[in-house]
């Protein structure tokens, strides 16, 4: 079979399994997602011996350090994936809630009530962990997943779909309601973004240049986010010590993220009494920073940044470290360099706290926490598909409602068109 053949096969299973999905009750998807669960916990021995073959890959082709770790099925993830799949099942179902309904003065009542999507096909590299979380999500929210995983972790992503699929299979469900797309040819995506109207949605997760080039492909709706340049403003009127502890966790925690801190902007009213600190605590920590003018004059130590720096989703240890005059030249720094994924402030002033919630235009803007937290599961919202920084359908970590759309109902007694 060629590969356009393949890839149709696959989407009209998939579409099969949103049809069958979509009918299936709140208990028996919790008891399927709570199974799955087990299942992986079951097979954790199994999972880490297929992920080594890819680790071993990996490091063959010299992959980056920050995409081993994403790469990398430690006993924690596998933990994890089970944790988000539970969690996933003790939410509320979202398919079939009445958002709101109000009666018209012909008695007629008319609403909105959440459906599910349909067929949403992920596309994603590195991470073996969304397999699960992309399953568990749809699965809840009574959609069909068509999964692409990049070629580094074909063997874990394969082991981690059949293992799901047992269970669809032993609970009496339809296993196209999850599809995995096994082969490593770019021709295999290129055909899948053109089956609009089998294909409902599609959502890239990964490096800037993968999804640029699914969103310049696909025929079919795209949410996604290119990129998390993330920054975190320290203000004059800052509390160091939380201020430190922020910053520090926003870089060093796991480097490798999109919610990573990549620029700390500090108010230069503060800069000569926070940054000594604070710079040898990041220096401590091996992280390599890069500094404004301003910055290099008190610490001449520091590399010096490029404009191009300030652009840069590094996924490493490195920082960019910039001086500004007052919040309203933070806040312009992060409209001109920030992606509109997540940026911070730290301050005790509330009335900046609330102008910087309000001007900042990010999926996500935080006060006196840390970027790190920009993240389904933090958010209470179960295991996330992703970060959408677009402005229509979804923004910020899409969770079972971002896995919804509405329709509207309407509930009459005989009312006719005069």
């Amino acid at each position: 079979m060629d590969i356009k053949s393949f890839v149709l096969q696959k989407a009209i299973e998939a579409k099969e399994g949103a049809r069958a999905i979509a009918k299936v009750s709140s208990g028996q998807k919790n008891n399927t997602l709570i199974k799955m669960a087990e299942a992986v916990r079951k097979k954790a021995k199994e999972l880490q011996r297929e992920n080594r073959k890819d680790l071993a890959s990996a490091r063959k082709k010299g992959m980056s350090k920050a995409m081993i770790d994403r790469l990398t099925l430690t006993t924690q993830r596998i933990e994890d994936m089970a944790k988000g799949l539970l969690e996933i099942a003790a939410l509320p179902d979202p398919v079939g809630e009445i958002v709101k309904m109000w009666r018209r003065p012909n008695g007629m009542e008319v609403g909105r009530m959440r459906v599910p999507i349909g067929v949403i096909a992920i596309i994603y590299e590195a991470r073996p962990n969304v397999t699960a979380d992309a399953t568990g999500l749809c699965l809840k929210a009574g959609n069909a997943v068509i999964l692409r995983g990049g070629s580094e972790a074909i063997n874990s992503n394969l082991a981690l779909v059949n293992i799901l699929r047992s269970v669809l299979k032993s609970e009496g469900l339809y296993e196209g309601v999850v599809t995995f797309i096994n082969i490593p040819e770019r021709e295999a995506v290129l055909e899948l973004l053109k089956l609009e109207g089998t294909i409902d949605l599609v959502i890239p997760r990964g490096g800037e240049g993968l999804i640029r080039a699914v969103t310049e492909n696909s025929r079919i709706p795209v949410l996604k986010h290119y990129k998390g340049v993330c920054h975190v403003f320290v203000d004059r009127d800052a509390d160091f010590q939380m201020a430190e502890d922020i910053c520090f966790n926003a870089k060093v925690q796991r480097p490798g993220t999109c919610n990573a801190m990549e620029t700390m902007l500090v108010d230069e009213k503060i800069a000569k009494k926070f940054l000594p600190a604070m710079i040898k605590r990041l220096k401590d920590a091996g992280v390599v920073l890069k500094g404004c003018p301003r910055t290099r004059r008190l610490d001449k130590s520091l590399e010096a940044a490029q404009e191009e720096d300030f652009h840069a989703e590094y996924l490493e240890k490195i920082l960019n470290v910039r001086i500004v005059k007052d919040m309203d030249e933070a806040m312009d720094h992060i409209a001109k360099y920030g992606s509109a994924h997540t940026d911070s402030i730290v301050t005790k002033d509330y009335g900046k706290a609330m102008r910087f919630l309000r001007e900042v235009d990010s999926s996500s803007v935080f006060v006196n926490a840390s970027t790190r937290l920009s993240d389904g599961f933090q958010y209470g919202l179960g295991a996330e598909m992703g970060i959408s920084t677009d402005k229509i359908h979804a923004r910020g970590p899409m969770g079972l409602e971002e896995l919804t759309c509405t329709k509207f109902i309407v509930m009459g007694s005989g009312q006719l068109r005069t």
